[in-house]
């Protein structure tokens, strides 16, 4: 699947003639644990070396540079790295704090070749993993999207031994939204949508079922706004945070190492604040959205979420499955590739092969994928990273069982993203007790259901109406049961993948045949609902 050629072994920073022993003595002196360098000539050994000027060393975290020797060390450790991420780095570190241009870093790396700026993405990203950047709350590249790169950790040179925070220019846009990796589709009308929110009100969540799209969208959408805010548009993945009570500590490390109070360093700026994933800490991440919301007038704040933050002021976007096309057999491949989810198939399954083009004969079968997994688009990605291994028909073949699928081989994918079942573990764990139950028995209906139907067929005999009614509502809210229809007529339904993972968890609990009786029991008593859940059937397929 990938696009990009490896950077050449023999371009590697690896030590010249001499050893690593020489190498590292080059190293600072001050530094802690510099004796301790396997090989390191002691005082009395080596005068010839001791005679040499000092070597030009750059530090920053736990790296040291040495330019000259094209060598980077992580405390003791050699970092192997790219000679072109090296170059890159060097030319960051050249201008720390400033925005250096694409342009002007493609010139410095490849002075004699025409490249493209793919190229120079590529070993940014190998620069990036090489100095963890983004790990354990590390910051050393900001993207100017669109732009170029800055370099924004602390820097010290020899002729200035105390560390200088490097900053961006007041005129230059302060960003640390990560860069896609494919190209985004079918997601211009949410953009829009979430831009027109953000243009008249302060907090904005995009919700939705996990792997819609929230984060695409999200930083998609900030992408374009990065001008809009003088103190800069930042980026929070919340997935990495696993105690709540960190909560404000990692939003606020996010935008610059040494903050201390997050509140108080926001109070008088003009941001964006993209705070991706809330829902697992959504209570800690409501009570920090509110406090800033209260302690900083002049920050905005774009949240994704599987359900509401539910703070006053709060303006949601649901984000809807990708549009499929109604028909299949009329339509040539053509015309079926103007629709988003056929397009995201046909993209996805071409990365894969190295080239995939959509004949007319196979239309109604990528039409079929798409609408079996409801028009998803990480069911959708999935599905169509098995097509070498399983062909057109395979796939087909395995929507019966849809969490059967392989899982996909992009290893940059977060976990919960690389199976369909990883993706509904996340959400299920998320439940009580009581919406796992209801959820489980909901997964009988085939269909449409209406919320009669669903409190009949999912209480236990001590509940009551209400409580039932309040326990699907909430499954409603975190985007695990989807409500079709209108403000009056509003049919409740499973998607396809979560009904598959629900009925499974059914059947572990041994209540499959009881809550099937149930439902056959209902349709008996209440016959006049069975037209009314065939309406609702009709009325999905056909919006």
């Amino acid at each position: 699947m990938a696009t990009t050629s490896s950077e050449p072994a023999g371009n590697l920073a690896t030590p010249p003639p001499g050893g690593r022993a020489q190498l590292a003595a080059a190293s600072l002196p001050a530094h802690p644990n510099h004796n301790k360098l396997r090989g390191l000539p002691t005082e009395t050994e080596g005068d010839d070396q001791a005679s040499d000027p000092p070597e030009h060393v750059i530090s920053f975290g736990l790296f040291r540079l040495l330019p000259a020797r094209r060598l980077l060390l992580e405390g003791d450790r050699i970092v192997r790295i790219g000679g072109r991420a090296l170059d890159i780095l060097i030319a960051l570190l050249e201008r720390p704090g400033e925005l250096v241009s694409k342009p002007e870093l493609i010139a410095k790396v490849w002075p004699h070749a025409i490249v493209e700026e793919g190229n120079l993405k590529v070993h940014v990203a190998a620069l990036r993993r090489a100095l963890g950047d983004g790990q354990s709350g590390n910051r050393y590249i900001s993207t100017i999207t669109g732009r170029g790169y800055c370099f924004v950790a602390p820097v010290i040179r020899p002729a200035d031994l105390s560390p200088t925070t490097a900053q961006h220019s007041a005129a230059e846009p302060l960003i640390n939204l990560p860069e896609p990796l494919t190209r985004l589709i079918g997601i211009d009308g949410a953009i829009g949508r979430v831009s027109a929110q953000l243009a008249h009100h302060r907090l904005v969540t995009l919700v939705g079922p996990g792997g819609i799209g929230k984060t695409s969208v999200a930083v998609a959408t900030a992408a374009g706004l990065t001008d809009s805010y003088e103190h800069g548009v930042w980026f929070v993945d919340l997935t990495t945070i696993s105690d709540p009570r960190t909560l404000s500590a990692a939003v606020g490390s996010a935008i610059r190492p040494d903050i201390s109070s997050l509140l108080s360093f926001l109070s008088d700026k003009r941001m964006l604040l993209v705070l991706d994933n809330c829902e697992h800490v959504i209570e800690a991440a409501a009570a920090l959205v509110f406090q800033a919301m209260r302690a900083a007038p002049g920050v905005q704040i774009m949240a994704t979420s599987r359900e509401p933050l539910s703070v006053d002021g709060e303006h949601l976007v649901h984000l809807r499955p990708m549009e499929i096309p109604l028909l299949s057999s009329a339509l040539s491949a053509a015309e079926a590739l103007k629709f988003p989810a056929i397009q995201l198939f046909v993209e996805r399954a071409a990365n894969i092969l190295g080239e995939f083009r959509l004949r007319n004969a196979d239309v109604p079968t990528v039409i079929d994928i798409c609408r079996k997994l409801d028009g998803m688009p990480l069911a959708i990605e999935v599905a169509a990273a098995s097509i070498d291994a399983l062909g057109l028909r395979g796939v087909v073949s395995r929507l019966d069982h849809p969490l059967r699928l392989p899982a996909t081989r992009r290893r940059t994918a977060a976990p919960r993203h690389r199976t369909l079942r990883a993706a509904l573990d996340w959400s299920y764990r998320l439940l009580t007790e009581e919406e796992q139950r209801v959820l489980r028995r909901l997964s009988v209906f085939a269909g449409s259901f209406t919320m009669e139907a669903a409190a009949a067929v999912a209480a236990n005999p001590t509940d009551t109406e209400s409580q039932m009614v309040d326990q699907v509502v909430a499954l409603v809210a975190k985007s695990l049961v989807a409500a079709d229809g209108n403000v009056s007529d509003t049919c409740l339904r499973l998607l396809a993948t979560t009904r598959a993972y629900a009925f499974e968890r059914l059947s572990e609990s041994g209540e499959v045949d009881a809550i099937a009786r149930r439902q056959a029991q209902f349709s008996q008593h209440f016959p006049g609902t069975a037209p009314l859940l065939r309406v609702c059937g009709q009325t999905r397929a056909n919006t």
